[in-house]
C-alpha cells in the first residue's frame, strides 16, 4: 500500500507553470478524481504525481520519502514495483499480442509470452477481453485498449493506479464494469488517481480535486 502526498506543488511543461500551490494527499483504499475542463492541467498533474514529469516547485513524497528529485533509476523502480498507468495514448504495444501486453514478459527462451498465464487469463476475463488474448493489440478498438490497460494493472496488482480518462471511449456497460473494477482495486488497498471529466466516474470517487480552482479538495 502506498501513500502519495503533494505539497505546494507547481506543475508545468517546458518551464511554463500550469497549476500552482497544490496540496493533495492520496491514500490507500481510495479513488481520487482530478477533474476540470480541457486544458486546466489535470493530465499534467496526473503525470507529475506519477513521476512522469518533474514539478517546477513543491514536492511529491511517496510513503514519506521525497521523490521529487529521484533519478531515472529510482523512478523506474517505482514504475516497475508499485505503479500502473492507464493513459490516453494507451501505452500499448500494437505489434504484440494482447496476452503479452498484460504481462509485458517473455518466457526464458524469449519466444513466447511469459508470466503467470492463469493471472493473465483472469485479468482479461475481468475486463471483458477473455477471447482476445492471442490477437495482436492493434486489432483492438480504442475502448478495448483502455480495458487492456486496466487488465495490465490488475495483473500487476499495482499499489498505485494512475489513469487518464479511463472511461472516455467506453459505452455505459463497460464504463460501469471499469468503475466496479477500480473500486475493487481500491478496496484491496490500491491508491487510485484518475484524470477525468466523466461525471459518472467522478461521482464514484472518494475524493475530488478540481484542478485550477481554489479550495477544491
Amino acid at each position: 500500500m502506498t501513500t502519495i502526498t503533494c505539497r505546494n506543488l507547481t506543475t508545468g511543461i517546458h518551464e511554463q507553470a500550469i497549476t500552482r500551490g497544490i496540496d493533495l494527499k492520496l491514500v490507500p483504499g481510495t479513488i481520487t478524481a482530478l477533474t476540470g475542463p480541457s486544458g486546466c492541467g489535470k493530465t499534467t498533474l496526473l503525470h507529475t504525481i506519477g513521476l512522469l514529469l518533474t514539478p517546477t516547485a513543491g514536492t511529491v513524497t511517496i510513503d514519506g520519502i521525497d521523490a521529487t528529485g529521484w533519478n531515472q533509476r529510482q523512478r523506474r523502480a517505482f514504475w516497475r514495483d508499485k505503479a500502473a498507468f492507464i493513459l490516453q495514448d494507451y501505452g500499448i504495444m500494437d505489434e504484440e499480442t494482447v496476452n503479452f501486453n498484460v504481462s509485458m514478459q517473455l518466457n526464458t527462451l524469449g519466444l513466447a509470452v511469459g508470466g503467470d498465464h492463469r493471472r493473465i487469463r483472469n485479468a482479461l476475463r475481468l475486463t471483458g477481453l477473455a477471447s482476445r488474448g492471442n490477437e495482436l493489440a492493434s486489432h483492438l478498438s480504442g475502448g478495448e485498449k483502455q480495458r487492456l490497460g486496466i487488465a495490465r494493472a490488475i495483473y500487476k496488482n499495482a499499489s498505485v493506479i494512475l489513469a487518464d480518462e479511463p472511461t472516455a471511449s467506453l459505452d455505459a456497460d463497460n464504463r460501469a464494469n471499469i468503475i466496479r473494477l477500480l473500486r475493487e482495486r481500491a478496496n484491496q488497498g490500491a491508491t487510485i488517481i484518475l484524470a477525468t471529466h466523466d461525471p459518472v466516474l467522478v461521482s464514484a470517487c472518494d475524493q475530488v480535486y478540481r484542478v485550477g480552482e481554489p479550495d477544491s479538495k
